[in-house]
């Protein structure tokens, strides 16, 4: 189990924010960046990964873009797209999925 520095998953202020208001609670990543248990600090309250599963774009929902702190698919694709130089939606690319939750 290791403390991580919070951008290690949550790489902007603004998703930061997020987790710590609970609109965020797991992130998408392009390779694993977390194992279960793994914790990390916002805000002086802590989150622990509960949960790392490989998965491919073509698996997201729009529940998992709400858990993401965007209201649907289609707008985390936009974000993706801004986010991202050159990115381009692939229903078989491979993502993993890190779900976290705040430890009181």
């Amino acid at each position: 189990m290791t403390e991580l520095e919070p951008d290690t998953l949550l790489p902007s202020p603004r998703m930061q924010s997020q987790a710590s208001d609970g609109e965020i609670t797991q992130i998408h990543r392009g390779r694993a960046y977390a194992e279960v248990g793994d914790t990390f600090v916002v805000d002086d309250a802590t989150f622990e990964v509960v949960d790392v599963t490989e998965r491919t774009l073509g698996d997201l929902t729009d529940a998992d873009a709400r858990k993401e702190g965007v209201e649907d698919l289609e707008a985390y694709r936009d974000l993706l797209e801004r986010a991202h130089e050159n990115f381009e939606w692939d229903d078989e690319s491979e993502v993993v999925r890190h779900r976290f939750e705040r430890r009181e």
